[in-house]
């Protein structure tokens, strides 16, 4: 979700998953680094979403990679092309959602400590 965090989703585990929307297993967490990695691996294997933070000069970079086994059929693989697109604005509004609450927490807890 791009507008809340999910309590549930906070202290992830290598082997956890994430079901899909009627609960079963779409995603499983492969690599968990808290503050540094999380990668997933979705149930049939062929999908890898990675997310790494990377500090630069003061600044934290936020990096998403995907990889997609390509292959099957050609309908498979032409569907696959045709996704991807959508995929990427999906993506970017999530990753802009990810800095909007980065942005607005680290200024919430900038503001607790000059009250203190």
């Amino acid at each position: 979700s791009k507008d809340t965090i999910l309590p549930q989703f906070q202290h992830a585990e290598v082997g956890d998953v994430i079901p899909d929307a009627r609960g079963v297993p779409w995603m499983r967490f492969e690599r968990v680094e808290p503050e540094r990695v999380l990668a997933l691996r979705s149930a049939d294997g062929t999908w890898v979403w990675s997310f790494v933070l990377v500090e630069q000069a003061g600044w934290t970079r936020l990096l998403s990679r995907n990889r997609i086994r390509r292959g099957g059929s050609l309908g498979g693989r032409l569907a696959l092309e045709l996704m991807i697109p959508g995929s990427l604005v999906m993506e970017r509004k999530m990753l802009l959602g990810i800095r909007e609450r980065a942005e607005r927490l680290a200024a919430e807890h900038e503001a607790e400590v000059e009250a203190h």
